[in-house]
This record gives C-alpha cells, structure tokens and sequence, in this order.
C-alpha cells in the first residue's frame, strides 16, 4: 500500500490524468479553491494516517508522532473499505463541483485511491506479505531523531519505541505481528519474497540495531534502556525466525507477475509502453557513450595520459580519491563552486539559505548506500531544509563489492548538481516555500517528475563543470540510459542479470558494488523506477526546446527554470500545459 508518506519518501504516485494548468494569476489565486481541495484532501490524510500514522508523522503531521502502524489481519479490508468509500464520495463531488482546479485535484485522489486499491488485491493474490521490521523501525525513528526535525518532537521517538517493542500498554510487539501477517497471507500458488533480498535483510539486522542506539544516544532521549534492550533481543529473533521460516519459502527468480510490475510502472509515472521505452533508451546510450569516447582524449591530453579510450581515462579519474574524512568538506567546496556559476549564468534564483550536508551514519549507509537528498518536512514545515546526506561505503557489501564511484573529484560535480543545488534540494526548498494545494504536495508526487527535473538539472550545469566533471555527468546519464532499458528488459525476461551486469560493469564502468545494487534496484528493491530518470529528463528537455522554439530571442533560462520550480513536483503534462498556456505568453507579452 502507498501512503502520501510513503509517495513522498519514493516518489511514487498516480498515473497520468487530464491536466488544467495551475494559474498563477490573481484571478485564480483569488478563488476559494484550494481550501476546497483541501477539505477533501484531508479526508484522505486522515483515513490513512489511521492505519499507517507513521507515514502521518513522517510527512510532518505530529499529532500522530510516536505512533505505530496498524498490522492487524483485518487491516487490508478494511482500508479497502474506507478507501473505496472516499472513492465514491469523490467521484460524486467530480460531478458536482464547477472549478477546474479542484476537479483535478479530485481526480489526482481518485487515482491515487484506485492504485492503493488494486495494490492489495494484486499482492494478496501473488505474494506472501514480509515486512522488513528492522529496517522499518529504523527508517520511523530516523524521521524523529533528525537534525532536520523539530527538538520538541524528537521525545515522541521513546513512545514510538515502546510501542513497537510491546511495552506500551495494550500493545503488541512489532515482530509478532509481522510474524502474525506473514502467516496468514500463506496461499497455494503464492510468491514468497525474493531469496537474495531476504539474505540481506538478516545481514543488516546488527547494523539497524546499532543504528536505533546510537540515534538515542546523540540525542539524549533517556529513559529507553529497557525498551532498547527489548528490541534488540526481539529484532535479533526475528532476523533468526526471518532465515528459518521465511527463507525457504523466498523464490529464486526476482520477475514479478506482470500485473504487479505493469502498476510499478504507473506508480512511478511512466505511461509510455515499455517495448518503446527501451528502443528509445538503446538509441540515447549509444549518443551519451559517443560522447564520452569524445572527452576521455581531451582528459588524457590535459593530464599527460597516453591512454585516450574512455574506459582508461575513467580508471585513471576514479584512482584519485578523497579521504573519507575530508569528503564533506569537498563537496561544500564543489556546490560553493556550483552556486557561484549559478549566479554568475543566470542559470536559476538560489534560495537564501545556506545548503545542509553531512556524512551518512554507518546504518544509513546500509539502508541507502549511495548519495541522496533527505527532504525536509512538508507539513508544518517551521524552516526545516533537506540535508544532503554523503555516503562512504557500504558497510554490508564484501571487499570485492566496494563503490568507487562517488568518493573522486570527477564525481562530486554532477551528485551534487542532482541531489543539491539546482537539483533536488531546490525542488523541495519551492514546494515548502509556494503554498500548493495538500493533493498537489502529497499526491501528486512521481518519480518521474522527480528524478526527471535532477537530471535535468545535472544537464544544465554540465557546461560549467570542469572536463572532468563533464565526463563523468555522462557517465552518470548513460547510467540512466542503461536503466531505461535494463530495469524492463529483466522484468520482462528479455534478457539475464549477468548480460545486464555486463552492460553496466563494462560499458558503463560502474563497481561491482553499485553494479549489484543497480540491479538488486530493478529486480526486487523498486522494479520499475530507475527508468523514471531518463523519461523525465527526455519530456523535460522536450518541453525546455519547445519553449525556445516558440520565444526565439525571448527565451530566458532563468525565467523558465524558475517558472518550473515554481509549479510544484507535478505530473509533467501538467507542466507542460502550464508552460505552454502561462509562462509563453507571458514571456511573450513582456
């Protein structure tokens, strides 16, 4: 099931729907629509959160700080129910309201309803349900016990804590009722979860474990020791439990029934059919390696190398790394440098902050291995901003698994145009900041529009970037070439795990690490989401070339890509109708 939390922490969301541009003038701003839209949008929230209030919590709702998520027998029917009730009562409200913008926020939920609908009856027909209890549990006491989170919520983690652990009055433990809810899903016929992923899990129960400690020790929350204690004790069992009765039902084969992978794809946003996606990406490889085969000579002649293939040149870039215990201070020289050739083009306004950063925990590592923005809260938000968050390693992957591709001066240019500045930082630094409706800022969240405005933004920066920093942009945009193609053709059987591997070892030059995660990425970790980034990225620069088409010498880069950051993380056929209806002939009348 997909909460508004849980769209937001993945940027997952609804499928295409009819756009109305979202006016930014004072005849539309002066309606009463957006309380509207939100009235009926709270009712969503408010439903949800009574199952999963940890996705309330994390999406700043505090008043359901501490709390955990329903994992009774009865809960899928009986979210079901109440979904499929709120979907009625908007479908009827579709018909009787008159402003545009509220029927398609109406609509934008009632698609979001449609798939959490059909998200369980597909997976209590296909699959056994496992929860990943550690990892859960770390990922709910992280959103409290951040620096990004307000002081005065960070107390609510205790309770939370107790709460999972069976200590809170009326309350079971977490893992009895995970226990509880994998054993009646059982079913002939029925898919257990993915057998390397399962592996995994139980290798990264220490390591959450020593996580949720160390969170209650940087923040002085006392009184946990015994609720500490019990979770270990229970999380260590269940790990033991996981390996002896989970294990052998997992299956060898990561595909998914194609019902449950065609619904990963429109959760992410993609609606265009798969067959043609992968030619298109194919095509899009072969042009960003070409170009990559055309820096390495210039490299190679800067730096007095006699080797000028590209795979020489990047073996070459990636031996000269950063410390670890200098890699913070790089990169905030590296999006100093960013932030000074963003002013000095006129390439998009910077907000008035200063940029968050810091290095990964040794369990933020494990649950996310490589570099990545930490959005900051949406709701209630009192000035919190996302972090980018660095990281070093892979605390789980053996010696012959280690990344090597984030911690060299080539890479620190376009990972932090992508995670930071212009890219997702300023994404969520604008939706905090412009007041958009509750459906617009909770639902209508995709990957696609996501991921596709950070490589937009890698792209626009790309000119500025030393040569270096150049190369290894493409070889970043090649990698999302590769997924485009990659994450369908192993869904659809097209091709096997070690060809694919081959393809982004040996042509995309990748490690062996951030190699087996790419692909544990498109084979059970999120099948179907990696292709978001280049689908994305391709209508965004469609958009961006038809703009100029249209205003020739008018045409402002600054203006459009504040336009765009202006609109919210929305579908992008809403951004295009927005683009095409306000922002040209605006630009045209000035």
């Amino acid at each position: 099931m997909r909460t508004f939390a849980a769209a937001i922490a993945l940027a997952v969301a609804m499928p295409a729907m009819p756009t109305v541009a979202l006016a930014q003038t004072e005849d539309a701003a002066s309606q009463d629509w957006v309380g509207t839209s939100n009235a009926y949008t709270q009712q969503v929230i408010d439903m949800q959160a009574q199952f999963f209030p940890t996705g309330a919590s994390s999406a700043g709702y505090d008043q359901y700080d501490g709390l955990v998520n329903d994992m009774s027998l009865d809960r899928d029917d009986r979210y079901v129910a109440a979904a499929s009730a709120l979907k009625a009562k908007f479908e009827a409200a579709l018909a009787s309201e008159s402003n545009p913008y509220v029927k398609q926020d109406l609509q934008i939920l009632i698609d979001s309803l449609n798939q959490d609908i059909e998200g369980f009856a597909l997976n209590r027909q296909y699959m056994l349900e496992y929860n990943d209890v550690p990892q859960g549990l770390f990922g709910s006491i992280g959103q409290l016990l951040s620096d990004q989170t307000a002081e005065a919520r960070r107390p609510k983690a205790l309770e939370l804590l107790k709460r999972f652990t069976g200590q809170w009055l009326g309350t079971e433990p977490m893992t009895t009722l995970a226990k509880r809810r994998f054993e009646a899903s059982r079913g002939e016929g029925k898919m257990g979860p993915y057998k390397v992923e399962i592996e995994e899990t139980v290798a990264k129960v220490p390591i959450f474990v020593s996580g949720i400690r160390e969170l209650f020790a940087k923040y002085e929350i006392g009184g946990a020791d015994t609720a500490l204690d019990a979770m270990e004790q229970q999380l260590t069992e269940y790990g033991e439990w996981t390996r002896a009765t989970v294990l052998p039902t997992a299956r060898d084969n990561p595909r998914l029934p194609p019902e449950l992978y065609a619904l990963s794809l429109r959760q992410v946003g993609i609606d265009m059919d798969p067959l043609e996606a992968i030619e298109e990406a194919r095509r899009g490889f072969y042009e960003v390696r070409a170009q990559m085969e055309a820096l390495a000579p210039q490299i190679a002649a800067k730096n007095g190398w006699t080797e000028t293939d590209y795979k020489s040149v990047m073996r070459r870039l990636k031996q000269d790394t950063i410390p670890a215990e200098e890699i913070e201070e790089f990169y905030r020289g590296v999006n100093a440098e960013l932030e000074a050739k963003i002013r000095e083009n006129q390439i998009v306004s910077l907000p008035d902050t200063v940029l968050q950063m810091r290095v990964a925990s040794v369990a933020e590592s494990a649950a996310q291995p490589a570099p990545h923005m930490r959005p900051p809260r949406l709701i209630g938000n009192t000035g919190e901003q996302g972090t980018f968050v660095l990281t070093v390693s892979n605390p789980t992957a053996p010696a012959d698994e280690a990344y090597d591709d984030f911690n060299h001066p080539a890479a620190s240019w376009t990972l932090s145009a992508h995670e930071a500045r212009p890219g997702h930082e300023m994404q969520f630094d604008a939706l905090v900041k412009q007041g958009v409706s509750l459906a617009r800022l909770l639902y209508a969240f995709n990957s696609v529009n996501v991921e596709g405005w950070a490589l937009y933004a890698e792209a626009e920066m790309l000119p500025h970037e030393p040569i270096e920093g150049q190369f290894i942009a493409q070889q970043f945009r090649l990698l999302r070439t590769a997924r485009a193609f990659l994450d369908p053709m192993l869904n659809l059987g097209m091709i096997s795990r070690e060809e694919a591997g081959r393809v982004l070892s040996e042509d995309a030059l990748f490690s062996p690490g951030m190699v087996k995660q790419e692909l544990d990425r498109y084979q059970f970790r999120a099948p179907g989401q990696a292709g978001s980034y280049y689908y994305g990225y391709r209508k965004l620069v469609d958009l961006r070339i038809e703009t100029e088409v249209a205003l020739g010498e008018r045409f402002n880069e600054k203006a459009f890509n504040d336009f765009l950051l202006s609109q919210g993380i929305i579908p992008l056929d809403l951004m295009a109708k927005a683009v095409r209806e306000e922002f040209i002939p605006s630009q045209r009348a000035n």
